[in-house]
């Protein structure tokens, strides 16, 4: 087994044939039951009434402390931290050299000197790597995901939401909820614990994201599920957990652009054999032997709202550039609604003899962690589709798509080609025909709520 990613990929040949071939299966959510109720009440119910998620066991905790931990963090980060008081939360956002997307997280400001940032692995490992081998006078701990951890997790970590979150969580602390602005933090007390608690919410509903230590986490889950009895709080599983993202417009897996460059070299070679980075698996019709063809900008994200040249930081050359060059428009973060025609005649084609189109599982349709499928208008490709599922809500399959500029407009008819016409031989991938699906391009988020009201709280 290679030693590290950068012998993994010269094992292999290249970075696309490293992630193409994986043998891995895609990242889940270890440790929580796949459905309580039924996937499409859980997805209905965070419209309609209020849910919990389990976020306990599927993300990265990575605490920074120390005097020079906001100076660790202002090196990486996109978005400023002038203004970042104990007791907020800022969406962490890393590129590399050249401007691509390394990945982003939650950070939040715990005490003066100290920050903890939850996610998934790419930015987590970027902020461990300059934490431990740069110049910082910094100390960090690291709770890895269930998946890796042996035991328990050291926090236990809680999302309540929808129109009657509020609801619960007063009946939860016996009081009204504290009136905060969006990624806000508070402390109160369920069950005679103290909870600390962060102003959010997915699919643009109100909620309260909570935690704690792990031995507070039978008596708090106890307690928010008997105060949302009386407001129908439905637990959502792991089958339902990650669909939330397409309707909220969050991107969560963009391929993290490290895996070219020189000045990534060692950290690359930083990256173990058995890394996420290293392992996880790359699929979909899109199929460039250029791994680079795979990153995204900040930008094609809609995060160039966040960015701010009032500090440096990795990557603010090339992003400077790219503003100058005028290349931060040329393509979109996209919704796209599938056609229900054509997705019915692929999902039946299992039913018929032959080979038909790729297995379209539900609610996540991905059989990959890293989805790239091909966009077409007039048989030429403008743009990639890639986090994929069915929304109850929408009574559709859903998918979050970066398309070039011109046919990002609303109501604008594309062609997606579902399954992989570039064999490979990922064990998730059977034997199957590449099949055209009509999509419906339509904004992101698709909420109007989560564009508008809960947009604007996000920003400021």
């Amino acid at each position: 087994m290679p030693r590290n990613l950068e012998e993994a990929i010269a094992e292999a040949g290249n970075p696309v044939t490293l992630l193409w071939e994986s043998q891995t299966p895609p990242s889940v959510v270890p440790r929580v039951v796949p459905e309580f109720r039924n996937w499409r009440d859980e997805q209905l119910a965070w419209r309609r009434t209020a849910v919990i998620y389990d976020q306990s066991h599927h993300m990265v905790d990575l605490n920074i402390k120390g005097p020079d931990a906001l100076q660790l963090i202002s090196d990486l980060a996109v978005n400023s931290v002038a203004n970042f008081p104990v007791d907020k939360a800022k969406q962490f956002v890393a590129v590399n050299h050249d401007g691509y997307v390394i990945g982003d997280n939650i950070l939040f400001h715990l005490e003066e000197d100290e920050y903890q940032a939850v996610g998934i692995p790419p930015s987590i490992n970027w902020l461990h790597y300059h934490a431990v081998t740069g110049d910082y006078d910094v100390r960090i701990w690291r709770d890895d995901n269930s998946l890796v951890r042996k035991g328990d997790p050291v926090n236990y970590r809680y999302q309540v939401q929808g129109p009657g979150a509020m609801e619960v969580i007063r009946d939860a602390i016996g009081a009204e909820p504290p009136k905060l602005k969006f990624f806000g933090m508070t402390r109160f007390t369920i069950a005679g614990k103290e909870v600390r608690a962060l102003r959010h919410g997915m699919a643009g509903e109100p909620g309260f994201e909570m935690w704690g230590p792990w031995e507070d986490n039978e008596a708090v889950h106890a307690a928010l599920l008997e105060a949302g009895e009386a407001h129908g709080l439905v637990q959502v599983g792991a089958r339902a957990y990650h669909t939330n993202a397409l309707e909220s417009g969050w991107l969560p897996r963009p391929l993290p652009a490290i895996y070219t460059g020189e000045e990534l070299a060692d950290y690359r070679r930083w990256l173990d054999g058995g890394a996420y980075e290293t392992i996880s698996p790359l699929g979909g019709s899109f199929h460039s032997e250029n791994i680079a063809d795979y990153y995204v900008t900040p930008y094609e994200l809609d995060y160039g709202r966040i960015i701010s040249f009032d500090h440096d930081f990795v990557g603010r050359a090339a992003l400077e550039r790219m503003e100058a060059e005028g290349a931060t428009g040329r393509r979109r973060k996209v919704t796209l609604v599938w056609n229900g025609d054509d997705t019915a005649a692929a999902y039946g084609s299992m039913f018929h003899p032959g080979p038909g189109a790729k297995f379209i599982n539900l609610p996540m349709s991905l059989y990959d962690t890293f989805h790239f499928d091909r966009l077409e208008s007039g048989g030429e490709v403008v743009g990639v589709s890639t986090w994929t599922g069915y929304s109850a809500n929408e009574r559709a399959i859903l998918s979050l798509a970066v398309v070039d500029a011109e046919f990002a407009e609303p109501g604008t008819e594309l062609t997606l080609v579902w399954g992989e016409d570039t064999p490979s031989s990922k064990l998730q991938v059977e034997d199957h025909v590449p099949w055209n699906i009509r999509v419906t391009v339509q904004p992101a988020p698709l909420a109007e709520y989560a564009r508008t009201a809960y947009r604007a709280d996000v920003t400021t």
